[in-house]
């Protein structure tokens, strides 16, 4: 936890405000292995990190709410009656998204302030946006005793993605983020919205995010045109969704359908078993196996589903051609953002110190390294600024 930040929330709220706030953390999130699964009511194997949102909040006396994005240094004030989605890709829709759907949930809120930061790295593919979401859905569930279960909180915070944000995204990051358990991996199943913790032992190795510094502009659209066609082709196999379909089964229609379809369709399927492989190979502390698994993932997400681009499948192809690393892939929606890398910790430096050069002279840009560690998820902070 970053106590500098929180003291940095607080301070900020007593300064505008004049009163003691509440404190609430929420993590971003990492995901192992199982990416777009999700929305195919899949399995995923997502993680909170000790990287996230802070949030100082308070209820409020004045005639609307006000809230301040420290990072961008920009504030929004709103009135609760007048409640309505801004341009796509504005930070206030978060905020907006999830008070509407509180609303919509027949629970009565009054005016609020709040103040937040966050430490996760802009477009690393962490979901800095469900921390957000959760962050403001825990807040408020605590501030006004609306008596929320935390289910009932990531559903909330899934709806504002959806009806504010405009991103059809599925349960994954909001439940990560609050759900977390330290030093735990959730082997989630979307469709009940169920998991079950994985205690990791890395052993000698260690994650370690490597971000792109990129985000290329397909990524929102892209999203949304690959969910369509899952639910597409499931629509063709009158399934409920690509979870419930097997290869033979895809073999079926695959002269009905557009090759690129096929492929999307396919790797949705083989991933999903890649999750539940992966989950057996880490019951057993088999982290080359684990490993093995994480670098077909990216090797489907390029070439099957083709959200990857040619920074990520760099960093991806540096570590695979590396001894020290045991597996390597994309993770997030793509087009950028992040790889996720397991590492021999005594190596990891020198590794990410080279990796780095080669990344810098092929695309005359810098990445990015951060480590992390498996976190707790959305939480209020006690007074003391302890954890």
């Amino acid at each position: 936890m970053n106590t500098e930040l929180v003291n940095t929330v607080k301070e900020t709220f007593i300064s505008k405000f004049n009163t003691d706030p509440l404190l609430v953390f929420s993590p971003g999130r990492i995901n192992i292995i199982g990416e777009h699964t999700d929305y195919n009511d899949g399995f995923v194997f997502p993680a909170a990190v000790d990287k996230g949102i802070y949030v100082a909040i308070q209820k409020s006396t004045s005639q609307d709410c006000t809230v301040i994005a420290l990072d961008l240094k920009e504030h929004i004030n709103f009135s609760l009656q007048t409640l309505k989605p801004l341009e796509v890709g504005r930070w206030e829709n978060y905020i907006l998204g999830v008070v509407a759907e509180i609303k919509k949930a027949g629970k009565s809120i009054g005016n609020f302030n709040a103040v937040f930061k966050g430490d996760i790295p802009a477009g690393a593919g962490m979901s800095s946006s469900a921390a957000l979401e959760n962050s403001i859905v825990f807040s408020l569930n605590a501030l006004f005793e609306l008596k929320l279960s935390k289910e009932d909180m990531i559903l909330i915070s899934q709806k504002a993605e959806h009806n504010y944000a405009k991103v059809k995204c599925g349960i994954m990051d909001q439940y990560a983020s609050m759900f977390g358990m330290e030093n735990n991996a959730l082997h989630l199943d979307c469709r009940n919205v169920t998991s079950k913790p994985y205690k990791i032992n890395f052993k000698a190795y260690q994650l370690v995010l490597i971000n792109t510094n990129v985000k290329h502009n397909l990524s929102d659209s892209a999203y949304n045109e690959r969910r369509a066609t899952c639910e597409r082709i499931s629509k063709l196999l009158n399934a409920k969704a690509l979870r419930d379909v097997k290869e033979k089964d895809l073999e079926r229609i695959k002269a009905q359908i557009p090759e690129e379809d096929y492929n999307k369709a396919l790797y949705v399927i083989q991933e999903n078993t890649r999750t539940i492989n992966a989950a057996k190979a880490i019951a057993q502390n088999d982290l080359e196996t684990l490993g093995r698994l994480i670098f077909e993932s990216h090797k489907g997400l390029s070439t099957m589903y083709k959200v990857s681009c040619n920074e990520l499948d760099f960093l991806v192809q540096e570590a695979k051609n590396s001894t020290v690393v045991l597996g390597a892939r994309m993770m997030g929606g793509g087009f950028g953002g992040c790889t996720i890398n397991l590492i021999e910790k005594e190596a990891s430096k020198t590794f990410t110190e080279t990796l780095a050069k080669a990344y810098k002279k092929t695309f005359n840009r810098d990445c990015s390294i951060y480590h992390v560690k498996l976190a707790n998820g959305t939480h209020i902070i006690n007074a003391n600024n302890s954890f």
